[in-house]
Order: structure tokens, then C-alpha cells, then sequence
């Protein structure tokens, strides 16, 4: 089978990506079930939970809704692929070609053309937002810096419900602005 059923019941080949199949509450279902660092952590915390904190980030930033987006999706693809730990995923030179081709198609679909200056906020954002995740789950520093936050991230354990929710909401708010 070179096809993944979705949670909307949809056939998405993830070696061949369409557009027109990305859909957001796919994304949204997938990303509040897929838990961070790979389950090691004091508690379920999920993909979903951590773009929401990313978001939220954004926003306290002041940044634009197009960056509040592209920290909301930047995960994205792991709706169609997985989550994989980052020693790992360095390794996997076809993943990360398929990973950046089916993300690539993701923010395209929701955010035309991000600049790398824009790119390069999400991820910073990320670092972050990942840094802290460490610190409160598993009581870690796992970079020599120490990122700044302009928020409050939750890291409680949510329900996958509450979080698919949430997550479904801002995207409806932020491409109400965009549009």
C-alpha cells in the first residue's frame, strides 16, 4: 500500500503528496494524538499542544499573523509522517527530503510564499518553545542558551479533544485575518 488513510477517511500518499488532500482537521485529529519526544515525557504532551505554545509565542511576539500561522502548521507533516526524534531524523537524508516537500506544500496551501526571514522566526520559536518543554517535562537544559519567552506555555497534560479544538480555532481565526 503506498497510501495512509486519514482520520476523514481520505487516501494520502505521503511519497506523492497532493495539495488538494492536505486537510487541516486531518492535521489538527493526527497532531493532538501524536505525543512529543517520542513519550518520554513525565506526561502526554502532544504535537498539537506544542504548535498551539509555538502560536501562542508568536502572538506574544507581536509577530504577524502569517508567522502565528506558520508556527501553528510548522509541524504539519508529521500529521502524515510521524514525529521523529531529532539525533535520528538528522540522519534520514529521503525523510527530511520528504518531510520538506510535503511541508513545503503545507505552508504554501495556508501561508504563499513565506520569506526565510518569516522561516526563520517560526523556527527560532520552535527552539524555544522546545528548550522549555525540556526544562517542565523532563527537567533538562538541552541547549547551552537560554531562549527568551514572551509567554506563558502550557504544559499541563490536555485532553486530545480540547487540544484538536484549540488548535482547529486558531487556524479558523488567523486565515479569517489573512484573507
Amino acid at each position: 500500500m503506498s497510501y495512509i488513510l486519514t482520520y476523514k477517511k481520505k487516501e494520502f500518499y505521503p511519497l506523492e503528496p497532493r495539495v488538494e488532500d492536505i486537510d487541516i482537521e486531518d492535521i489538527a485529529h493526527a497532531l493532538s494524538l501524536l505525543c512529543r519526544a517520542n513519550g518520554h515525557f513525565k506526561h502526554f504532551y502532544s504535537v498539537g499542544q506544542h504548535s498551539i505554545n509555538c502560536a501562542t509565542e508568536a502572538i506574544a511576539r507581536g509577530y504577524s499573523d502569517r508567522v502565528v500561522l506558520g508556527c501553528l502548521i510548522h509541524d504539519a507533516s508529521e500529521a502524515y509522517l510521524a514525529d521523529i526524534t531529532r539525533p535520528v531524523k538528522k540522519h534520514l537524508q529521503k525523510y527530511l527530503e520528504i518531510e520538506d516537500k510535503l511541508q513545503g506544500q503545507i505552508f504554501e496551501k495556508w501561508i504563499p510564499s513565506l520569506t526565510s526571514d518569516e522561516i526563520k522566526l517560526i523556527f527560532e520559536i520552535d527552539d524555544a518553545i522546545l528548550y522549555y518543554e525540556f526544562i517542565e517535562l523532563f527537567g533538562e537544559k538541552i541547549f547551552d542558551y537560554v531562549p527568551t519567552l514572551s509567554s506563558k506555555p502550557r504544559f499541563e497534560q490536555l485532553e486530545f479533544s480540547t487540544v484538536e479544538k484549540e488548535f482547529l480555532n486558531l487556524f479558523e481565526e488567523l486565515c479569517a485575518k489573512l484573507s
